[in-house]
């Protein structure tokens, strides 16, 4: 994106890529279909030692600017859930259009390329496996540490160290949450168990869908969670935040209902848990035969599960890294270093970090446009 705006400028462009091919983690994006946007983008939306830092970039380009492109392309798309926009096809339908505008602003890219050394004098020296480039100016996109399989290094973060960068400390995001050895094995046989929960750590809230893992939790609440869960912190998760657990119980016990408890509480989330989750509370009688105090204490362990995760997955599994390189050091309108004229930085190698839903990459699309115009 960065280097297609800069094109359009007139600027000489090229794209170093390290991988063989653009784009790799767009074609593994939302299930290949690549969430590209999220039309309800907010700066509230990204976590950031500077939670201002973004906002200029989030105005200047938004989700219906990269939608336009889309459009211009003719590339088919749908509204999943909660403003996520994604291919009806292929994720490749994105790659394409971004190989398609690269073209037309004249800029060059060369895959497979690996940088052995970045120099400062009069400009930039870029000593590559390919020969050495010069320039008056480098942008630095290089994303985060997760998912080192298809190519995520610590480059970036390095690079910026050597001029003399702050970069905050990086860690998964996006990721899986793990069991401590209790949880494990009262749970593990559960993975695949998966229902729509509230999961909360500190002041940071969201309700959608939890799976249960063979390793702990995982699912969209908790991927957006385990952005703000700090290690050594429980989490609370409400497992029936659509039913008044309480209420349920003393509407059956006033029915005189003689059903197994476990078959009340499994018409609310799912039955496996359902039966599990009593069974480990040594809940075994009917609900008709419970005192007020075993409603209450039951519902409020339903409403407020409390547990201290082990910990989280891993950048092998995280789908981004929050960290990266400190916000004071760079320029909010054009993403220039201060310290260091013509370098730049973009994308996830700063610290700020989208939730889950499309808004890493309307990040990479703002902070890319927002470069492109001062590069």
């Amino acid at each position: 994106m960065c280097a297609i705006e800069a094109g359009k400028r007139g600027r000489g462009v090229v794209v170093l890529e390290h991988s063989a091919q653009i784009g790799r983690k767009i074609l593994i994006s939302g299930g290949g279909r690549c969430n590209f946007t999220n039309l309800h983008t907010r700066p509230e939306n990204f976590l950031s030692a500077n939670p201002h830092f973004a906002k200029s970039a989030l105005a200047r380009y938004t989700p219906q600017d990269f939608l336009a492109l889309v459009r211009k392309h003719h590339v088919p798309y749908h509204e999943k859930t909660l403003g996520q926009l994604f291919c009806d096809g292929s994720a490749r339908e994105i790659i394409a259009l971004l190989e398609s505008e690269c073209a037309a602003a004249g800029v060059g890219c060369e895959t497979g390329c690996t940088i052995r050394a970045v120099e400062r004098a009069s400009g930039f020296r870029i000593e590559t496996d390919r020969g050495t480039w010069r320039a008056e100016s480098a942008v630095v996109a290089t994303g985060g540490l997760s998912i080192p399989k298809i190519g995520a290094t610590s480059f970036g973060y390095d690079l910026a160290r050597r001029f003399g960068l702050r970069v905050r400390a990086c860690r998964p995001a996006l990721v899986p949450l793990t069991f401590a050895r209790p949880e494990q094995a009262e749970f593990a046989d559960l993975a695949g168990v998966s229902l729509e929960v509230t999961a909360q750590s500190g002041s940071a809230a969201f309700r959608e869908k939890m799976l249960f893992t063979h390793k702990g939790l995982s699912g969209p609440a908790i991927l957006q969670i385990s952005s703000y869960w700090e290690p050594g912190c429980e989490l609370e998760i409400d497992l029936t935040p659509e039913c008044d657990a309480a209420r349920l119980f003393t509407e059956r016990r006033a029915a005189a209902d003689r059903s197994e408890a476990h078959t009340i509480l499994g018409t609310v989330i799912p039955k496996r848990l359902a039966k599990r989750w009593l069974e480990l509370r040594g809940v075994s009688k009917p609900v008709a035969a419970w005192s007020d105090a075993e409603i209450q204490a039951v519902s409020r362990g339903l409403h407020a599960w409390r547990f201290l995760p082990a910990g989280t997955e891993g950048f092998e599994k995280a789908e981004v890294t929050a960290g990266g390189v400190d916000t004071d050091e760079i320029s909010s309108k054009t993403f220039e270093a201060k310290k260091v004229p013509g370098l730049y930085f973009v994308g996830e190698a700063l610290d700020v970090t989208g939730q889950l839903g499309g808004f890493n990459f309307q990040w990479a699309w703002a902070s890319g446009y927002a470069a492109g115009q001062y590069v």
